[in-house]
């Protein structure tokens, strides 16, 4: 159980980007899809499904304004996408920059609730 719970604490300290890419590597080495138990549930609620379908899914994070706080905000852009500190910068000061692209909704909303939290307009597109 001890190897269980430091992999456990590994996996959390994983970005939003390394968590994706890591469910994407276990897809294609198991063969199997993530969206495949989303599916089965759909199919068993018909009437959930096609309300599900009308609903966003896919997420952009976008800094409107990095605020009064820009070094809090150029952190909090380096622990989500892991840029170095020049390109980080560069998002920050940037009006418009997309921090994220074609994320979930959680992952969206944990990335713009970090940001603003460190002194950023956040906007989810």
């Amino acid at each position: 159980m001890a190897d269980l719970e430091k992999l456990v604490e590994q996996l959390g300290e994983l970005s939003v980007i390394e968590a994706a890419e890591l469910v994407s590597k276990l897809e294609e080495a198991w063969g199997v899809s993530a969206a495949a138990p989303v599916a089965m549930a759909a199919a068993a609620a018909p009437a959930a499904a096609a309300e599900e379908e009308d609903e966003k899914t896919e997420f952009d994070v976008v800094i409107k304004d990095a605020g009064p706080k820009k070094i809090d905000v150029i952190k909090a852009i380096r622990k989500l996408t892991n840029l170095g500190l020049k390109e980080a910068k560069e998002m920050a000061e940037t009006a418009d920059s997309k921090v994220l692209e074609q994320v979930g909704k959680d992952a969206a909303n944990d990335a713009k609730s970090q940001l603003e939290a460190a002194g950023a307009t956040v906007e989810l597109a």
